[in-house]
């Protein structure tokens, strides 16, 4: 604060006395310009006076009872008074002229110094929203990187991320160094700053396209998994090794079995497209689905399907009914999954 004092009080005094000394210079030019002219002038008419001839006398008669007075004079006497009556009041009014020159240019002076320090608070202004904007940045960045860190973006099993382009930032006292200096230097190194702030917010921008293009696929990939159930039942058996429930013997069951009511809706658990719609002597009448990167699930016993072959499906869509056709032994659905062809537990993707 007195620091900002101390400024404005020298800031005032250089001002004033730039004017005295304005004024000082203006009228000692001015001054030695009509001096000299008058004594050239009274040089001339003193040796004009000695030649003249003609005289002119005023009597002054007063009213009272007094001696006249007499006041005489030559002619060219009376034209030296008018001459010089002129010079000086033309001089009078050449300083007043002078004077009220002097006066605007000072308050234009004035008025460009206000001018001058309006537009370094400005510059002050733009330079604290340059830090702020900074700022801003920074923590944009930081927000970048906690998402990426929620959407595992991070190489596994390394501390470095997924190359992407949102890197750098401002150094933390970057603010004060574009504040300090003379009002060229503080605007070329906005200047500068903006073209920084420019390159980091492109950059910024493509890292979040990178983010969102990320998550766009995760979101795909998540909507091709088997993450919810087909029907809703109880589980009568689950995959592994069972009784079979014909023979009675151990064999591999490579799915679940969902028991419900017949005639019961199943619905796709994931996007994908039909691969197969077909009917077998052990299965019955059955869908496979075709959900991308390697996985598949099927679903047998049906008591009849509700789509064709080729079709795209959504999750949650009717792909069929519950039944009890093919080699089974009551109302069920018969639920397969597979990854790259072979079987996995189907409980793995379900909540």
């Amino acid at each position: 604060m007195a620091k900002e004092v101390r400024s404005k009080l020298s800031y005032y005094f250089r001002f004033i006395y730039s004017l005295l000394q304005i004024s000082i210079i203006k009228s000692y030019d001015v001054i030695t310009a009509i001096v000299t002219g008058l004594i050239g002038i009274w040089q001339r008419m003193t040796r004009f006076l000695k030649n003249s001839r003609d005289h002119y006398t005023v009597l002054i008669v007063p009213q009272k009872k007094s001696s006249v007075r007499r006041i005489s004079a030559s002619s060219n006497a009376i034209r030296l008074v008018t001459i010089m009556a002129l010079i000086v009041s033309m001089s009078f009014l050449y300083i007043f002229y002078d004077f009220l020159t002097a006066q605007r240019e000072n308050y234009e002076l004035y008025e460009l110094r206000k001018l001058s320090e309006a537009q370094r608070e400005q510059i002050h202004r733009i330079s604290s929203k340059i830090g702020y904007f900074e700022k801003k940045l920074e923590s944009l960045k930081e927000y970048d990187h906690k998402i990426r860190s929620m959407a595992d973006m991070f190489r596994q099993g390394k501390q470095e991320r997924v190359p992407y382009r949102g890197v750098g930032g401002p150094s933390p006292d970057n603010h004060g160094l574009i504040s300090r200096g003379s009002d060229a230097a503080m605007i070329g190194r906005m200047n500068k700053s903006m073209d920084q702030l420019i390159q980091e917010a492109s950059n910024q921008e493509r890292s979040f396209k990178e983010v969102i293009e990320f998550l766009e696929n995760r979101k795909s990939i998540l909507a091709r998994m088997p993450s919810i159930w087909p029907v809703e039942g109880w589980i009568t058996s689950r995959f592994g090794l069972r009784s079979s429930p014909f023979s009675g013997r151990k064999e591999f069951h490579g799915a679940i079995d969902i028991a419900a009511r017949s005639g019961k809706r199943v619905i796709a658990p994931a996007d994908g497209i039909v691969s197969e719609v077909d009917h077998r002597s052990d299965l019955g009448n059955s869908i496979t689905l075709d959900h991308g990167n390697g996985i598949t699930t099927s679903y047998a016993h049906l008591l009849k399907s509700n789509v064709q072959k080729g079709k795209s499906v959504r999750r949650g869509d009717v792909i069929g009914f519950v039944g009890s056709t093919g080699r089974s032994t009551g109302p069920h659905l018969h639920y397969i999954v597979q990854m790259d062809g072979v079987p996995v537990n189907p409980r793995k993707y379900l909540p």
